[in-house]
């Protein structure tokens, strides 16, 4: 089974301290995803051409591996909590990003070089991380309904948190599911978080789980994890993703990706990233927290009138 989450629209953990939250007036909870929308909205022409080096480690449900590849013997185990995951492979991926577009093209597999299709590989792939899915989530026509929940300091910065949510009837992000030949596409609503830089509006980390995905995509939950830093390219410094995780579940798979973008440079014409030996990604724990959709009055959408 090969699954694509794709996002029209632009995922880092960062420890934090706490600091005693403070609700806003609405005016500047307003005003702050105002401050991030209008910084979202530029962020991906004002990206300079890069290239980088995209590490994806992919693992299973060791009791959920129909219709999978085998787990390869020297795989190690990822353990989160009490569950047990089984590496399938490591995919080392060169990422150019040239003219405002991704474009990923698959060097190696389990160090091994291949020249396989990225997109076409069996399990669960993704794109979107540098802009596509931050721009679907702070377009007006999302028309995302946004929620203050809390304020700390990261790194003696502050740091708002918003959760969010859209609509399916406005969303972009598609889930592509099924075996060559039955390959089922899908646009699907979502929810989640956005951690916003107070001074700069800069995003630092957001979240997005799938709403509404229909039964017949064979797809129950998935829900990816992005974390933004500062990266300097050609002597300048850019916000831009330094790791992902996805975890995708359905009735017949389990499915976790732990991604690192690293080696960031100044596209060229003759730009090469080495790809040499892999490190297993540090297990994360995804989110568990529940975004409902309550009552309160907090729930508000900047172009809701």
């Amino acid at each position: 089974m090969r699954l694509v989450t794709t996002a029209t629209f632009g995922l880092l953990m960062v420890r934090a301290t706490l600091a005693a939250p403070q609700r806003p007036s609405e005016t500047d909870a307003v005003a702050a995803v105002e401050k991030a929308r209008s910084v979202a909205l530029a962020y991906g022409k004002s990206l300079p051409d890069f290239v980088c080096t995209e590490v994806v480690n992919r693992y299973t449900d060791p009791s959920l591996r129909r219709g999978l590849q085998d787990v390869t013997e020297q795989a190690a185990d990822l353990q989160i909590g009490n569950h047990a995951w089984a590496r399938t492979d490591t995919l080392t991926v060169k990422l150019t990003y040239f003219e405002h577009k991704e474009d990923h093209k698959l060097v190696s597999i389990n160090g091994k070089p291949s020249t396989q299709a990225y997109a076409s590989q069996e399990g669960a792939v993704g794109i979107g991380e540098f802009g596509d899915m931050v721009e679907n989530i702070f377009s007006p026509k999302s028309e995302a309904r946004f929620r203050w929940q809390s304020r700390k300091t990261v790194r003696g910065r502050t740091v708002s948190v918003y959760s969010y949510v859209v609509d399916p009837s406005h969303s972009k992000y598609a889930i592509t599911s099924g075996a060559p030949g039955s390959v089922r596409r899908v646009i699907v609503g979502f929810h989640g978080v956005v951690e916003l830089d107070g001074e700069a509006g800069a995003i630092l980390h957001f979240t997005y789980e799938a709403d509404h995905i229909p039964r017949t995509l064979g797809v129950d939950d998935a829900t990816t994890v992005v974390d933004y830093d500062r990266v300097d390219i050609a002597g300048a410094d850019f916000w831009l993703p330094v790791s992902s995780e996805t975890e995708t579940r359905g009735p017949e798979m389990a499915l976790r990706n732990q991604v690192e973008f690293r080696q960031y440079q100044k596209f060229t014409s003759d730009s090469s990233v080495s790809f040499g030996p892999v490190k297993l990604a540090t297990a994360r724990r995804l989110p568990t927290e529940s975004y409902s959709r309550p009552e309160s009055p907090y729930w508000w959408s900047p172009h809701s009138g």
